[in-house]
């Protein structure tokens, strides 16, 4: 198995590995490290077991987009009560200073979330195959056929997701995941749904119409429904076109800064994780393993 780009939803590795990881795993110094640990052996297991070509892993520069709020006010309102566990909070920096010394292209962009980076580095590969790892449903809508695949992490491990998956699991096209959403209704987002509308009948309102826009053209909807379904699809659609360049995907020899590298694994104990991450790039670029 192998594609040719493999874009992570970084937050959404980060956050499965500090539930994923038990046990009370700390650096020399004391401090909690079991997200790093476990966001260091995933990536790794995800290269050896994917084997892209290249590699990209997204960042949530906003867990709540104000803009996205101001549409739907309670879009994941969950979140405000505590964005980021406390004992995960600090370890999310030190993740990101191992990706820098690394060499693992690591990208953001003010004021969106990791699935606007995902969906507008996807629209930019119009040639080659796409797996993008993420427990965010939204980034369904980017499937295409066998080309654009979602990994999506379940209980038995990641399943497979394209285009006919999506239509044996909801009864849609793929790229109708936003529309289907936006009439059923998602909680893990905060959208309401239209009242009345399930999964079946939101399923019958895209086929028969082509999504919400169809639906709205044909005018059968009030105008407070109206309202949302147009709000609602504007949240719901990862942003395919924020300036993110698409990024290098690769380096000719890990790690970038090898002193560094040595320097963070010896501090956080993570020689082990670190090494395992090494070995897997391996089958990217030419990987000298720092000493140490």
């Amino acid at each position: 198995m192998s594609c040719d780009w493999l874009f992570v939803d970084g937050s959404s590795l980060i956050f499965r590995a500090f539930y994923g990881v038990k046990g009370d795993i700390r650096s020399p110094d004391g401090r909690r490290v079991n997200a790093v640990r476990g966001f260091l052996d995933n990536l790794a297991r995800l290269i050896t077991d994917r084997r892209p070509s290249r590699l990209a892993v997204a960042s949530d520069e906003d867990w709540r987009p104000a803009w996205r709020v101001e549409l739907i006010p309670t879009y994941k309102s969950h979140r405000t009560a505590e964005p980021v566990p406390r004992e995960l909070e600090p370890q999310m920096p030190v993740i990101h200073d191992f990706l820098d010394a690394i060499g693992i292209d690591f990208v953001g962009y003010p004021d969106h979330e990791a699935e606007d980076v995902i969906a507008s580095w996807t629209a930019q590969v119009t040639e080659g195959t796409v797996e993008i790892v993420s427990g965010d449903r939204d980034l369904f809508a980017l499937v295409e056929g066998t080309r654009i695949k979602v990994l999506y992490p379940e209980k038995g491990g990641l399943a497979v997701v394209d285009e006919a998956e999506v239509a044996r699991r909801y009864g849609i096209p793929g790229g109708a995941y936003a529309d289907f959403a936006v009439l059923r209704g998602d909680p893990s987002d905060g959208l309401p749904g239209l009242k009345g509308v399930g999964p079946g009948s939101a399923a019958q309102i895209v086929n028969k119409h082509g999504g919400v826009e169809g639906m709205l053209r044909d005018g059968r909807v009030s105008d407070a429904d109206r309202d949302y379904l147009e709000r609602a699809l504007r949240v719901v659609r990862p942003v395919e076109d924020i300036p993110v360049p698409l990024p290098e995907g690769r380096r000719d020899r890990y790690p970038m800064e090898p002193e560094r590298l040595v320097e963070l694994a010896e501090k956080h104990g993570l020689q082990s994780s670190c090494n395992r991450l090494l070995n897997a790039l391996a089958l990217l670029g030419e990987v000298s393993k720092p000493s140490g």
